[in-house]
């Protein structure tokens, strides 16, 4: 979910920016369309989910929308941003779907209906969901907040105001889906049928990882520089290719 996702996301990139390179003006024109439908569906489908795992998998889909956008609209600033977003999205869709293991762990249990009070019994789950859900809303100081805020800005930069929209709307149903999440399996009474079920304590690997990827995404966000330079290199690669090209196929140079 965190990684193997990209792998389609990362051919796109290259066969953009290498193959078909002779009609930008058309292939980036449907680019930026189907990006903005892969948005839409992906977080109005997770937002009719009541399944913590089926939740998190639409919003893959969603915001997978948003790289693609970077790739479309293909200036400088917005290929950075969508690599830029790849890195984050890495990082705390692994996490989210971590701490739904660990949930399950603890209440045996994705269905959310089924799920609830644990904010009561274990408070520090609740924080450590609330950091990786709100980045993936793109809430400040986060990471999620600096790759919304490139590809959107990128797209003002461009007055595409339509694709803009459609990217802030999909933040707000993402922060709607999240805190949907938060509401029944935290914030809410057990109920009673779960409240009868022993649940296990998940296992401390899971939750150091839990750790070390929150605090991650924490760094990233305030700390963005680092990270923003490394996609600022790559962008610039990606948009003149002859390196890669040279690297990959040096008889090509002679």
């Amino acid at each position: 979910a965190g990684l193997l996702t990209k792998v389609g996301v990362y051919a796109l990139y290259r066969f953009f920016t290498l193959i078909f390179t002779a009609d930008v003006g058309f292939t980036h024109e449907v680019l930026k369309w189907v990006a903005v439908f892969t948005m839409l569906s992906g977080v109005l489908g997770a937002a009719a989910q009541f399944e913590f795992r089926r939740i998190l998998s639409f919003h893959i889909i969603s915001q997978i929308g948003y790289m693609i956008l970077g790739l479309a609209l293909y200036t400088p600033l917005a290929v950075a941003g969508g690599v830029f977003y790849l890195a984050h999205h890495i990082i705390v869709k692994a996490n989210l779907f971590f701490i739904s293991g660990a949930t399950y762990h603890l209440r045996g249990s994705h269905d959310l209906s089924r799920l609830g009070g644990l904010w009561k019994t274990h408070p520090w789950l609740g924080v450590l969901f609330l950091i990786p859900a709100l980045s993936l809303a793109g809430v400040p100081p986060l990471s999620g907040f600096w790759a919304k805020f490139i590809v959107i800005k990128a797209g003002v930069a461009l007055d595409e105001w339509l694709v803009v929209a459609a990217a802030l709307l999909t933040g707000l149903l993402t922060l709607y889906s999240m805190m949907k999440i938060w509401m029944e399996v935290f914030w809410k009474a057990t109920p009673p049928e779960t409240a009868e079920l022993r649940g296990v304590r998940p296992p401390a690997a899971m939750t150091m990882v839990i750790v070390a990827l929150s605090v991650l995404t924490v760094l990233i966000g305030v700390i963005a520089e680092p990270v923003w330079q490394l996609a600022a290199a790559a962008a610039d690669q990606l948009l003149d290719p002859r390196a890669y090209i040279e690297a990959v196929l040096p008889e090509s140079a002679q």
